[in-house]
C-alpha cells in the first residue's frame, strides 16, 4: 500500500480567499475515487492551526501500488483537477510512502 500525501500553500493569505481555495480543492479532489479505480481512499483536510507557519491543505490518498499511484497520476480526470488546483496554489510539497 502506498501513502501519498500532498500540501499545498495558497496564493490567497486572507481567510476569505484560503477558505474559497480550499473549497475548490476539495471539491475537485473528493470527486476523483469516483471516478479513478486506483484509488483506496482519500481524504482532503483544512490547516487549523499555527496559520503563520503550517501548510493550508492537504491531501491524504492510499493506492495499493506505487504503478496504481503512477496510473493515478496521468488519469484525465486527475490532470482536469490538477489544472483547477494549481492556479490557487503558491507552493507544493509532497512525500510517498509504503505502508
Amino acid at each position: 500500500m502506498i501513502r501519498h500525501i500532498v500540501s499545498w500553500k495558497l496564493h490567497s493569505t486572507d481567510a476569505e480567499g484560503k477558505a474559497a481555495g480550499f473549497d475548490s480543492i476539495r471539491t475537485a479532489l473528493e470527486a476523483l475515487p469516483e471516478l479513478i479505480p486506483e484509488i483506496r481512499a482519500l481524504q482532503v483536510g483544512r490547516n487549523i492551526a499555527y496559520p503563520e507557519s503550517n501548510w493550508d491543505v492537504v491531501l491524504v490518498a492510499d493506492y495499493d501500488s506505487l504503478e496504481a499511484l503512477e496510473a493515478y497520476q496521468v488519469h484525465p480526470d486527475h490532470q482536469a483537477a490538477a489544472a483547477i488546483i494549481r492556479p490557487l496554489v503558491a507552493e507544493r510539497a509532497n512525500v510517498d510512502f509504503e505502508l
